[in-house]
């Protein structure tokens, strides 16, 4: 990174980091009781122990961190919280992301080195959907949480953006955010929210704009599955350029 991105990064992570302690002294009290109930019916037991997730591997990033990708995916699940981790993406869909760009080198990106990696949300639940029984069963305090913490994420993941494309020295140095699982994203989901706010802060970035690609989720093999598919379709080779194409597409079907 330029010296003047890294200053930003490090104002996004000291941000995030103190936003992240705050409500979970706030609400981790009762957020606890109801991730655990909402786990109950569909997931095995497991040790709750991070109701809200500040992804430790952000304090991994230095000056000399090459930035290709901000990603960005759900919210922190079962692996994800387990205080010897407190990592997004850690768990199953995060070892097929890593694999992806291991497979295709043509993307010139480490997962573990080459990307920033967020969430929508950072409440932890076991799974996804168990966020509409947090907000349905936590009181009106929860709920409020769950859509402000939305609206955190998606100004300050777009401020971040914007202000480290600036920033750049070179064009290769301005990262592209691949917005990974859309289908909450849609009307009436989880995360619209997110979406609404995302959008609103780009508002006078047309150029960060382009770079901000959707897709479906790593989990279930599915980005891969959906680019290799738009590739077949569309008889192209070159695989970065798809996924330019196919995250396009999709962006503009969501927003």
């Amino acid at each position: 990174m330029t010296s003047e991105q890294f200053a930003v990064f490090s104002e996004f992570r000291r941000d995030f980091k103190e936003y992240c302690k705050k409500i979970s002294d706030e609400f981790g009290s009762v957020l606890v009781p109801l991730q655990k109930t909402a786990a109950q019916k569909d997931t095995p037991d497991y040790p709750a122990e991070t109701p809200v997730v500040y992804n430790t591997a952000l304090d991994e990033i230095t000056e000399q961190s090459l930035i290709r990708l901000i990603v960005i995916g759900d919210n922190p699940g079962k692996d994800e919280q387990l205080a010897k981790n407190r990592k997004y993406l850690v768990g199953q869909s995060g070892k097929i992301a890593a694999g992806f760009f291991q497979k295709n080198p043509q993307f010139n990106t480490d997962f573990r080195k080459n990307a920033i990696i967020l969430n929508k949300t950072p409440v932890h639940t076991a799974k996804t959907k168990h966020l509409k029984f947090l907000a349905e069963n936590g009181g009106e305090k929860i709920r409020q949480l769950l859509q402000e913490s939305q609206r955190y994420m998606a100004q300050k993941t777009a401020r971040l953006h914007i202000d480290l494309c600036h920033a750049a020295s070179t064009e290769d140095e301005k990262p592209k955010i691949f917005l990974v699982g859309y289908s909450e994203l849609k009307k009436n989901g989880i995360f619209t929210a997110y979406r609404d706010e995302l959008k609103k802060n780009y508002g006078n970035s047309p150029e960060e704009w382009e770079k901000v690609l959707v897709f479906q989720h790593f989990s279930m093999n599915r980005f891969s599955i959906d680019l290799k598919e738009y590739m077949k379709n569309n008889g192209t080779q070159d695989m970065v350029q798809a996924a330019h194409d196919l995250g396009t597409l999709h962006k503009n079907e969501i927003f």
